[in-house]
């Protein structure tokens, strides 16, 4: 599928089917549809994965399952991702599941193109029921799909895991569905990210009802130079600088993160004499304020920082005077590097 192929018509039925809800038969029609899909919403879609992946690199996180399931698929984008940013040649297997069987075709065809060495396959009846452990679990933008029978079955195919890496939009009403996942699954994974601790989810706690966890990848600067990008951007109604996301990636195998870490939610508000952010840690939610000429330095840091927002702060009740980037940009987190290098 190139720009010039695609099928305006049916981009503009399915973001009007994605805007109501969910329905009672799947979203494809035909192969055109998932091709015209995975150049447009399904990119925009790779690109949040993009930055969750490039997250887990930062923070030392490499997969130790080598079969990959991507549940849900659509398109396939989220697994293609995920092989592309850890390596095809890291993995033994992709397979792929979704309602829809024009979906699963063209997820298992476009994998194979791009990855011919790779064992691809739909996953079969007996697989989905079974008890065969699964290395890698893939799940993404299915939250506002699922029907009952579909929870259940996620949700046994979550405990044979020994990984899970979950993306979905960042609304309000999914993102904190997607907590009540982390709730659900907390005792029996650790947490890789994007919490700072293990804690309970303080966005449950009575008083933060307006507070929901998510985050904005950055889409690659380029598109807003390609015409062909911004006349997609006009005709679906979409502002394709903001791309909220929330997520959730777990490991059975992960180690417990810096107990004095916190999390920025959402983005940093920045006024001229002060940086005003929703800090996450064991303390809980918290608004925190960082004045500019405290610590100047650190307000352009996190102006110009585009990967997650991972700190210890120094901090005079909710005022921050200064901080440190436990995910530097660019690099693992010391701890990490640490435990790589050689006579550790």
């Amino acid at each position: 599928m190139t720009w010039e192929e695609l099928d305006w018509n049916a981009l503009e039925r399915l973001r009007t089917r994605f805007l109501a809800g969910p329905g009672p038969a799947p979203y494809w029609r035909s192969r055109s549809d998932l091709a015209s899909y995975d150049l447009t919403f399904g990119e925009r879609i790779g690109w949040k994965w993009d930055q969750v992946l490039r997250e887990l690199r930062l923070r030392g996180w490499s997969p130790r399952g080598r079969a990959v399931l991507d549940w849900g698929c659509g398109s396939g984008v989220a697994g293609r991702r995920l092989l592309r940013s850890f390596g095809a040649e890291n993995f033994r297997s992709l397979t792929v599941w979704d309602h829809s069987p024009l979906a699963i075709d063209f997820a298992v065809d476009s994998a194979r193109r791009e990855f011919p060495a790779l064992e691809i396959q739909p996953a079969g009846a007996s697989f989905l029921a079974g008890d065969e452990p699964i290395g890698i679990l893939v799940v993404s933008h299915v939250l506002n799909e699922l029907d009952p029978a579909a929870w259940t079955e996620l949700g046994r195919l979550i405990a044979r895991a020994d990984a899970v890496l979950w993306v979905e939009p960042g609304t309000r009403d999914v993102s904190r569905r997607l907590g009540a996942e982390r709730e659900r699954w907390r005792d029996r994974f650790p947490l890789v990210a994007p919490c700072p601790v293990a804690t309970p989810c303080p966005m449950f706690s009575v008083g933060q009802e307006r507070h929901w966890c998510h985050f904005f990848a950055p889409p690659p600067a380029e598109i807003f130079a390609d015409s062909r990008w911004v006349r997609f951007g006009q005709r679906a109604g979409l502002d394709l600088r903001s791309l909220p996301y929330c997520f959730l990636a777990l490991d059975r195998h992960a180690s417990a993160t810096a107990a004095d870490a916190s999390r920025v939610i959402g983005r940093v508000e920045h006024f001229k004499p002060y940086a005003r952010l929703l800090n996450c840690s064991a303390a809980g939610l918290e608004e925190l304020e960082l004045p500019r000429r405290e610590a100047p330095a650190l307000c352009k840091e996190l102006e110009r920082q585009r990967g997650p927002l991972v700190y210890r702060w120094r901090r005079d009740g909710n005022r921050i005077f200064a901080g440190e980037a436990l995910i530097p940009p660019g690099g693992v987190p010391a701890a990490a590097a640490a435990a790589a290098s050689p006579g550790s």
